[in-house]
């Protein structure tokens, strides 16, 4: 069945679609690029990469989960190498402290004053690698920075570069010595990806490289300008009416099951995704229709993005978890019910 939004009339009149179109073409030129800069190191993956891309094109930060070998730390850190931007890679451990993040106020003898000296997270692309791995407080400086876009040493507030953008990874399965991401952390989050494995013919690929002696080197293709150029493009980006009432569907049925028609999942959900996952959803949906060089969001953006948007932010009952119900299984159900406008 084919949408009525899924028509150029949708988005405005025919010359403004037109325009639109025409600048999405020129604007994600530089994508292409820089896919073909990311294919030298890394095999397959898309769907991570373009995950990532979005987080760029939105300013939303991503969380990445999957097991070690899955190249999830390569990834960003060859998306970094191939932007003309500052990279900060920060390997989370139980005994970090927040000043080793942000900074501190180091004593000058020569002044007898103290200055800021600022910490690595004065990056445009920050690599939190096993972001569960840090207590709380490290945990509470990371939480003011991804969300105000500053951070505040002594009494002293520093506004961070832009673009900022945290992209954080996770291991699902060995918790010895972690510290679990609090609620209002993982919310800010804008999407949460499950990195799987890659192919077989993949996987022969990535054989077949690791036996190569000659290390592709990645150049910086794309400068910042490009990306916030981008950025104000997605914003344009056409979200009609009953996509925004669509997306709003989808997340009120995670607070109020019954009313959206879906009452067996009552009993599985404790707590619903909150307003921040509308406008993620809304954003993320957008920046993947300029991904896909289209004026305006399908009602397909938002089913791809989805459920990385509402994975992290959908907490489940005790008795959803005594019978091993996943939460893809809730989001999956919430699809199949939600009529496509």
């Amino acid at each position: 069945m084919v949408s009525e939004l899924q028509t150029p009339r949708a988005a405005g009149t025919a010359p403004e679609i037109r325009a639109l179109m025409d600048i999405i073409q020129d604007e994600t030129a530089f994508v292409q690029v820089l896919e073909a800069e990311i294919g030298k190191v890394i095999v397959g993956q898309k769907e991570m990469v373009e995950r990532i891309l979005i987080g760029l094109l939105t300013g939303g930060h991503v969380l990445l989960e999957g097991v070690p070998g899955l190249a999830k730390t390569l990834t960003v850190r060859t998306v970094a190498q191939a932007i003309q931007g500052d990279f900060a890679r920060l390997q989370f451990t139980p005994d970090l402290l927040p000043a080793d993040l942000i900074g501190t106020q180091i004593f000058d003898p020569k002044t007898q004053e103290f200055k800021p000296h600022r910490g690595p997270i004065f990056a445009n692309i920050v690599l939190a690698d096993e972001i569960n791995r840090a207590p709380a407080k490290v945990q509470s400086a990371l939480l003011e920075a991804m969300q105000e876009r500053q951070v505040t040493i002594g009494d002293t507030t520093f506004k961070l570069p832009r673009p900022f953008l945290v992209l954080a990874t996770q291991n699902p399965i060995e918790q010895e010595g972690t510290y679990p991401l609090p609620e209002a952390q993982q919310d800010r989050f804008m999407l949460h990806v499950k990195v799987g494995y890659p192919s077989r013919a993949e996987e022969k690929s990535v054989l077949e490289r690791a036996g190569n002696t000659q290390t592709a080197e990645v150049q910086p293709v794309v400068d910042l300008q490009r990306i916030e150029r981008a950025r104000s493009v997605v914003q344009s980006v056409h979200s009609d009416e009953k996509v925004k009432d669509y997306i709003l569907d989808l997340v009120w049925a995670t607070r109020d099951p019954k009313a959206a028609g879906v009452p067996d999942l009552a009993p599985l959900i404790e707590i619903g995704a909150s307003p921040r996952a509308s406008i993620s959803l809304n954003q993320a949906a957008r920046a993947h229709a300029f991904l896909k060089r289209r004026p305006a969001v399908f009602p397909d953006d938002v089913k791809t993005i989805g459920p990385d948007v509402l994975r992290h932010r959908i907490k489940l009952t005790y008795e959803a978890e005594a019978e091993n119900v996943r939460v893809e299984e809730v989001i999956q159900r919430i699809f199949e019910v939600i009529p496509i406008p």
